[in-house]
Order: structure tokens, then C-alpha cells, then sequence
């Protein structure tokens, strides 16, 4: 079936963390538009569950790899594997991360600070620089052109208190995705951030979880629903489509953005709800 202008066919697409979540609602739109597909994930067994699923949606090729991007050594290795079974990357979506620990500026300590920043922020960074590395080579060979992608977050715009760190790695990446723009257009790749709102991701679903945490996960649905436009949470298939433009042709003039994927959340005044 033609795919027209978000036709991904023949390029290859790294997800970090794209075993579930937002990670695998991007590469599920990947997929649908005939990519190639790499994961990088520490689960085995969610990696294999995530692949059949994608090669089930239309991927023309699935590879998983153990790959803990909070080591940058790990990070240069597993590109060495990648471009040996795909010969080429054409998007990376950094999206892994994780949830900051602290609750207060007044407790965070130093440990909990640099740990959350080797995933968030260091992570992140490296996996992009390393996928830069790959697509500037290919334009020096004659084929220009590349995405780079970064999952950000609503705190980077909100002052929002008690997640000092993961603010922090979220902003700090952002900043540098700029950078990422500005110095690599002249290869034609573009770089850009997602930022997402409030998003179920199917974590924990209703069997997994007691009655009262299903009481308090339906309260917390509520009150973000009540304060989006569209009045209800983000699903992961809310990245699909994000995840094909980003991956194709079809973004090929756009670069250096931040794009709001929340429904409208960020636009909504206070007075509003």
C-alpha cells in the first residue's frame, strides 16, 4: 500500500526505552509507514513482545538490543551494532528516562542529582551525539539528511516543584537539541523535541493494580482531563503520528522546535478549570 508523504521505507529508526510507553507509540507510527526499526531497551522480554507487535504493523525490519544508555561506553557499542545489521540510522527518538525520586529541593541529594542525570540528560545526550556522528558521515558520503529526537517534558516550561532534576535534564537537553539544530542543518538533519503532557502509558493496568490504586488512578485521570482541551489523558497512540512525520521526508524543513504533544494543556488558562 503507497504511504505517500510519511513513507518510511528503507530508513531506519533507533527508539531508546521503545519497548513500551511513548517510546513504542513512536515506533509503532514508524512502523506503520514500512521503517526499519531498532529498540533499545534492558528488558529482554518486552523488547521481543515489542518487536513482534511492530513487524505485526508493518516494520520492514525489527532489531532489539540490550542497550543501558546511562553508559556512554554501552552507548558507542551498541551504534557499532546497529549501523553492522542495518548499515545506516536515519532517526534517532531519544526518549529514555526516568521519574525523579526527590519530593523538595531540600532533600535531594547528590546521589540521587548525578543518577538521574547519566539517564536523563548524559544518556539522551550521547545517544544523540553518537547518531549525529553516523548521519554527518553519510552526508560527507553524498546522501544528506537525518532526524534527531528528543523526548522532553512539560517541565520544561512550567516551574513545577519537587522535580528539580528531572526538570533540570529535560531543559538542560532541550537547550542542547537547539544547539544540535543549529550546528548540524548545513548536513540537512534537523533536530527537534517532543514535549508530552499527561499520558496514560498503560503502565500498570487494571489487573495489576488494587482498588484503591485504581480509585486514585482514575482521580488523577480526572484532574488532568479537567485541565486539557480535549478533556482526556494522552494514549500511547497519541505518538504515532508524531512518530511518523518526525521519521520521514514529510518533516524534512522543520528543525529546532519543541513540539507540544498535550491535548492543549500548556495553552489552557487557569481560570479555565
Amino acid at each position: 500500500m503507497a504511504k505517500g508523504l510519511f513513507d518510511c521505507t528503507g530508513k531506519v529508526t533507533l527508539v531508546t526505552g521503545g519497548n513500551g510507553g511513548i517510546g513504542l507509540g513512536f515506533a509503532m507510527g514508524v512502523a506503520k509507514m514500512g521503517g526499519d526499526i531498532a529498540i533499545w531497551a534492558r528488558n529482554a522480554d518486552k523488547n521481543e513482545a515489542a518487536a513482534a507487535a511492530l513487524r505485526a504493523a508493518g516494520a520492514g525490519r525489527v532489531e532489539t538490543y540490550q542497550v543501558d544508555v546511562a553508559s556512554e561506553e554501552a552507548i558507542v557499542d551498541g551504534y557499532a551494532k546497529l549501523l553492522a545489521d542495518f548499515g545506516r540510522i536515519d532517526c534517532v527518538f531519544a526518549n529514555s528516562g526516568r521519574a525523579s525520586r526527590s519530593r523538595s529541593v531540600l532533600t535531594l541529594d547528590s546521589a540521587e542529582w548525578h543518577d538521574l542525570l547519566a539517564v536523563n540528560l548524559h544518556g539522551a545526550f550521547f545517544t544523540l551525539r553518537e547518531g549525529a556522528k553516523a548521519m554527518v558521515a553519510r552526508a560527507e558520503a553524498g546522501e544528506p539528511g537525518g532526524s534527531l529526537v528528543y523526548c522532553g517534558s512539560l517541565s520544561m516550561f512550567h516551574g513545577i516543584a519537587g522535580i528539580n532534576n528531572y526538570a533540570a535534564s529535560k531543559g538542560g537537553m532541550g537547550a542542547a537539541v537547539r544547539g544540535m539544530a543549529a550546528e548540524l542543518g548545513k548536513y540537512e538533519i534537523r533536530a527537534n523535541s517532543i514535549a508530552p503532557g499527561y499520558i496514560k502509558t498503560g503502565i500498570g493496568g487494571d489487573g495489576e493494580m488494587s482498588p484503591e490504586m485504581q480509585a486514585r488512578m482514575a482521580a488523577v485521570d480526572a484532574h488532568f482531563s479537567a485541565k486539557t482541551p480535549i478533556h482526556r489523558p494522552g494514549a500511547i497512540e497519541d505518538f504515532e503520528g508524531i512518530g511518523a512525520y518526525l521519521a520521514s521526508d514529510a518533516s524534512r524543513y522543520h528543525s529546532g522546535d519543541t513540539i507540544v504533544i498535550d491535548g492543549g494543556s500548556l495553552v489552557y488558562p487557569p481560570y479555565a478549570f
